[in-house]
């Protein structure tokens, strides 16, 4: 496959294990002073809880990304005493780094007893650590593309990719053609028949109905779940492209804040060309959540796997990393036909023991009684 074609694919790689240890190494670096002989730094890194993705869509990196990072601080306060205390940073994400949608948020801890000195360094830790933490976070999206970018994107250098480069066009071919010739008109490829099937992703979340409905087609709140442009005027008959024109199509009906239908074409070499899948998004809202259902039809047979991890990847995920939960249903424990069928047999079993036992002797008690007056006599 060119390298063209295939870097216009939906990718999706997990790194948090590599995630987890460059906090691990790259935080507890940090170390402030301030102007004596205090000092305050970042010593142990206590959990990093959430999901890192490298994304590739139509040929551009995307870093996928919501952890919270809970860590310890030390340091010494003027006076000499050791001071310890905890850190949590609840939302380090995609959204807070390189969007600026909103301010890291941090909830201090502290552990030593409260003394002038102790207080004063508690000051500083918090006056200055921030600053420090978000410039070394800063970094963080370009090290993770610089790092695993090479992973998704395949080379178009032809020196790698072993393809030529193509020659020059010949200035004979491009030359007026001679009079009275017609020039053919272009031909627009008919679409094919093409084999398909129907793929179903669904996800409950906490939030209501008519929200979701907003998040997936309002033009303004689209990009922040997609982090692409987006065109979408939510009207019956309107175009519409998602994902930087990754995909694109036109709404067929719209009944908010229940069903979306969409015609729906994947923008890629991959996808049959004329082929028109159609997606239908039902929103079943419930008392405390809502479950959305993605219905495609018209997936070419060959592209389930890749079509289903993306409708994951770019819907399910995407309006996860924005904070929307999801609920996973509870499904209680059936007990199984065995212990139905086997219980009731086990008590009847027991049940005739004791009746023929009962029996058994009420008849010895009936003997007994009239043995007895012909052992007198």
């Amino acid at each position: 496959m060119a390298p063209t074609t295939a870097n216009w694919h939906w990718k999706n790689k997990t790194v948090t294990p590599w995630a987890k240890t460059w906090f691990e190494r790259e935080l507890t670096s940090i170390n402030v002073k301030g102007t004596g002989s205090e000092e305050v730094s970042i010593s142990k890194v206590v959990e990093v809880d959430g999901d890192v993705e490298l994304g590739q869509r139509k040929s551009k990196l995307i870093t996928i990304y919501d952890c919270k990072v809970e860590l310890q601080w030390a340091g010494t306060a003027s006076d000499g005493t050791e001071v310890s205390g905890t850190l949590i940073i609840p939302e380090v994400s995609h959204e807070i780094t390189l969007d600026g949608l909103s301010d890291y948020v941090y909830e201090w801890g502290l552990k030593t007893a409260s003394s002038p000195a102790v207080n004063a360094l508690y000051a500083l830790a918090k006056a200055k650590l921030p600053t420090a933490l978000e410039t070394k976070l800063a970094e963080f999206p370009s090290v993770l593309i610089e790092t695993h970018g090479k992973d998704l994107t395949v080379s178009t250098d032809p020196s790698r990719s072993g393809t030529p480069t193509q020659s020059a066009t010949p200035v004979a071919s491009a030359s007026k053609p001679a009079a009275g010739s017609t020039k053919p008109a272009a031909k627009k490829p008919e679409a094919k028949a093409v084999n398909s099937t129907t793929l179903t992703v669904d996800a409950t979340f906490m939030a209501a109905a008519d929200d979701l409905f907003g998040l997936l087609t309002d033009e303004k709140r689209i990009p922040l779940w997609t982090r692409a442009p987006a065109q979408s005027a939510a009207a019956v008959d309107t175009e519409y492209s998602l994902f930087g024109g990754g995909v694109k199509g036109k709404y067929t009906a719209l009944t908010p804040p229940k069903e979306i239908v969409q015609s729906w074409t994947l923008q890629s070499p991959t996808w049959p060309d004329g082929h028109v899948a159609t997606l239908t998004t039902t929103l079943d809202q419930a008392t405390d959540s809502t479950k959305v259902t993605w219905k495609l039809s018209g997936v070419p047979l060959g592209m389930e796997d890749e079509i289903t991890r993306n409708l994951q990847g770019y819907y399910v995920h995407g309006l996860k990393s924005i904070g929307y939960v999801q609920v996973t249903e509870y499904i209680p424990l059936q007990p199984t036909r065995k212990t139905r069928a086997t219980a009731p047999a086990r008590d009847n079993d027991a049940s005739s023991s004791r009746r023929y036992l009962a029996l058994v002797l009420a008849a010895l008690a009936l003997v007994a009684a009239f043995s007895i007056p012909y052992f007198y006599t």
